[in-house]
């Protein structure tokens, strides 16, 4: 089957930032304490946060970060390479990633970050967290409008200060974001629909646009699946389960009632698989009409919150995916590539027309990009 329908939309595709974004898009007062790609004296780079090393930003993932479709073998050989080293077509000209997505069949793509989401577990300072967020979405934001009705900016928000995340939210919209992304935890270790959070979620409503969590580095100390003793350097494992952070996330949502309070707030899953998302509404139902569902403060089963208010974006390589659509509903799901991310392989509009192919007319073209462009307003 070919893809010749004309609105595929990728949700979740990602840019190498400028090793000097930050340096030069931070507010002045927070400059001595950009972001910041080093060499050490051996002349091996390494990222700088706040004036130090990161403690888990490993330097050979600088080089993952746009090593999508390269073996292991490759990627070992290319680690020492300056950053942004080879750089793949499209992953930092606006020009070139909109040629990319013509040769793809792709209409439209909503962009994040690389670098930017390895930062956010490593400081615990509140404002100069939003200072790194305001310096990513000032750059974004400039990059996806030298491409207007092509490419969308994603602003990078932190919960830290809700009202301030407000502002920031508020601010990247009129600069032409399309909606917002919050890592999979907080840094005051308040649910992301903790009522504190009442001030953000208020101007994500008000503004109409998507929040989506996205997954990020995370802090050992708060990384699910670390319960093992060993798995520190197990990267395939980590990957594997790397969804579980944000799902946690989302289930928050639900336990503080975040839809009641904001029944027109859009939530947005990313880049966590999206199979599973059956399951967990069926899961979520069922024990929600048990005597658990009286510590939940919501008014109705969470899949009728779902369906209203939330979406969620599949992998290309979920084959079984086809098969839950429907029953969850047909306008909940997205797509995405990742890329230029190295954990999925390059073959994705292929693997695309696999699984889309099962599904009914109406069904196929919300996966491929109607419902995202509902969701987003583009």
């Amino acid at each position: 089957m070919a893809l010749d329908y004309q609105n595929i939309v990728d949700a979740d595709g990602h840019i190498l930032e400028p090793p000097d974004l930050w340096e030069r898009y931070i507010d002045p007062a927070y400059r001595d304490r950009a972001i910041r790609i080093r060499r050490d004296a051996n002349g091996d780079e390494y990222l700088e946060l706040d004036n130090r090393p990161s403690h888990f930003f490993r330097l050979q993932l600088l080089t993952m970060l746009g090593a999508m479709g390269k073996s292991a073998a490759e990627i070992e050989a290319s680690k020492n390479e300056r950053y942004p080293g080879n750089a793949p077509f499209g992953s930092m000209v606006p020009a070139e990633r909109v040629e990319q997505l013509d040769r793809e069949g792709i209409a439209k793509a909503i962009l994040y970050p690389s670098i930017g989401l390895s930062w956010e577990c490593e400081i615990d300072d509140g404002d100069l967290a939003l200072a790194y967020c305001r310096a990513y979405n000032r750059w974004i934001c400039e990059f996806c409008n030298e491409a207007k009705d092509r490419l969308y900016a994603a602003a990078h928000i932190s919960l830290a200060d809700p009202g301030e995340a407000a502002a920031e939210l508020e601010r990247c919209v009129e600069a032409g974001a399309v909606g917002a992304f919050l890592a999979p935890f907080t840094l005051n270790r308040k649910s992301h629909g903790h009522p504190d959070n009442d001030p953000f979620w208020a101007k994500a409503q008000d503004l109409d646009v998507p929040v989506a969590i996205h997954p990020m580095a995370e802090h050992p100390a708060v990384r699910s699946y670390q319960r093992f003793d060993g798995m520190r350097n197990a990267p395939w494992f980590q990957n594997a389960l790397g969804m579980q952070g944000p799902q946690q996330a989302f289930y928050g949502l639900f336990q503080w009632g975040l839809f009641d309070r904001f029944p027109q707030v859009k939530a947005i899953v990313l880049e966590s698989g999206a199979g599973w998302i059956g399951a967990a509404l069926d899961r979520m139902d069922t024990t929600y009409e048990t005597a658990l569902g009286e510590s939940v403060p919501l008014k109705h089963k969470p899949s009728e919150y779902f369906r209203r208010q939330c979406w969620i974006s599949g992998d290309p390589d979920e084959r079984a995916l086809a098969l839950i659509v429907d029953h969850v509903g047909n306008d909940r799901f997205f797509w995405a590539t990742d890329y230029p991310h190295f954990d999925h392989p390059g073959n994705y509009m292929e693997e695309l027309e696999a699984l889309v192919a099962p599904l009914s007319e109406t069904s196929r073209n919300n996966l491929l990009g109607d419902a995202c462009c509902a969701a987003y307003g583009i």
